[in-house]
């Protein structure tokens, strides 16, 4: 386990919490102190952690990998933001994001044409954890002369099959 300041802080919090509450059981404070002691590290990791994750949406970032793209799609997510504030993409021909990341998912629609626009690739990101979240994340790549000139993440409604 990495001990860094957060931890450090939250742990502290929890304890702080724990003898404030169990002073008001027992008002013998060596016995508060304790007993707070012993059940900091368990109310943690057993209550307040779980209940962190859940309401926050905190995900691992990392770089882009080609394989990892083609073999774990709902995992997308983690690798988009580094991809887009590194440019690794831009100026990237058609054939090598094919080769990269796959024959496009889908083609965005253009209303002017009213045909599908071949030049916005889309792929699915995969879904953000969190208990919250009701939306998928996508990414959108444009081309301009069959070379990469902008990515853009965007989230789409979850919808299911059974759903009418």
């Amino acid at each position: 386990m990495i001990i860094t300041p957060l931890l450090v802080i939250f742990l502290v919090i929890v304890f702080v919490l724990l003898f404030l509450f169990l002073n008001t059981v027992d008002h013998r404070k060596w016995l508060s102190a304790l007993i707070s002691v012993v059940l900091t590290p368990f109310v943690y990791f057993f209550l307040f952690y779980p209940i962190l994750n859940i309401i926050s949406n905190y995900h691992h970032q990392k770089y882009f990998d080609s394989e990892a793209w083609t073999e774990n799609p709902a995992l997308r997510y983690e690798m988009i933001d580094n991809t887009i504030a590194s440019d690794t993409l831009i100026g990237v021909s058609k054939e090598q994001i094919t080769s990269l990341l796959g024959k496009e998912e889908w083609l965005t629609w253009d209303d002017a044409k009213k045909a599908h626009d071949t030049n916005k690739w889309n792929y699915a990101l995969g879904i953000k954890p969190g208990a919250f979240t009701t939306n998928k994340e996508c990414v959108e790549i444009t081309f301009e002369n069959d070379k990469v000139i902008a990515l853009k993440t965007y989230q789409e409604e979850l919808t299911y099959e059974n759903e009418k």
